[in-house]
């Protein structure tokens, strides 16, 4: 049995999606002086008109009546876009108070969270070896909240929320792009409120820190949107398997720009953590692509 060949385009789109998002932190720490919540709600606000204008240079707009007419289409983005939010508000809040490798670890730990989830909640089973990953992650979580820097929580919260985003967008039939925008729709009125407020008191950071700061808060909401169109793209193109193999390039970016650009510490303590996770990761992947190649030889 042959293989099948790579598009290169969609491997491209997989790549570009996923080392934007791997960069992200040196993006956001230059917004370091503006409020967290602030970041967030124009990351809603900017980001919602880009979807807009992609879907109404495609001439896809009439894509967003579906989850609007459809009640528990509509319940499961509600949930959706409240658990993007949190794991939005999170990450943003560890990349500008110094906490970048940790929330690399959450994004390390994510895959394994959606194989438990998996188990948990649709009844997957897994091969002996998979548990034994799994067991491995556990253990590097537990190594790092028993040392001197005390729970993980910014990597748990950031993997059980993206864990549970992925498996209720599994449920949700809705188009990625389509998605995105019904759930910045659902987060525009506390966004704009928020905003509003932040004015209000005279603590607003848009219009009062500068041009620079004010492009970088409106080009941050095209930054949220293009790695979901690349990656979006990329999903239908190349091998599921690929996708999940890719997808580790992000977190590893994440990792460098904390320590090497941003000076953040890793020590030999979470080495050891770290490396139980990736040891899980790389058993998790090996056993797969084991048992791909098994099911792959004729009979």
């Amino acid at each position: 049995m042959h293989a099948q060949p790579i598009d290169r385009r969609g491997l491209f789109a997989a790549v570009a999606a996923y080392a934007l998002w791997g960069v992200f932190p040196l993006y956001w720490a230059l917004l370091a002086s503006v409020p967290s919540l602030q970041i967030i709600a124009h990351r809603v606000l900017w980001c919602l008109l880009f979807v807009l204008l992609y879907l109404g240079l495609r001439r896809r707009l009439s894509d967003l009546a579906e989850p609007l007419r459809r009640p528990r289409l509509l319940a499961q983005l509600l949930l959706s876009a409240a658990l993007i939010g949190v794991n939005w508000g999170v990450y943003i809040w560890a990349v500008t108070h110094g906490h970048v490798v940790e929330a690399s670890l959450g994004y390390f730990i994510n895959p394994l969270v959606s194989v438990l989830l998996g188990v948990v909640v649709l009844g997957e089973q897994l091969r002996r070896w998979q548990w034994s990953a799994v067991a491995l992650a556990a253990l590097g979580v537990l190594w790092l909240s028993t040392r001197h820097t005390g729970v993980p929580w910014i990597a748990l919260v950031l993997a059980l929320t993206f864990g549970l985003y992925g498996l209720v967008r599994r449920f949700a039939v809705v188009g990625a792009i389509p998605g995105l925008a019904v759930e910045s729709l659902i987060l525009l009125a506390p966004a704009l409120a928020l905003l509003v407020w932040a004015e209000h008191a005279g603590v607003a950071a848009f219009g009062h820190q500068g041009v620079g700061t004010d492009a970088l808060l409106v080009v941050g909401g095209a930054l949220t949107a293009l790695p979901l169109i690349g990656f979006a793209y990329a999903a239908r193109r190349i091998p599921l398997s690929l996708v999940g193999l890719l997808q580790y390039i992000a977190p590893s970016l994440q990792l460098l720009c904390g320590v090497l650009w941003l000076g953040e510490p890793f020590v030999a303590e979470q080495a050891i953590g770290f490396g139980l996770i990736w040891l899980g990761l790389a058993l998790y992947a090996t056993d797969g692509w084991r048992h791909r190649r098994l099911r792959a030889v004729p009979a």
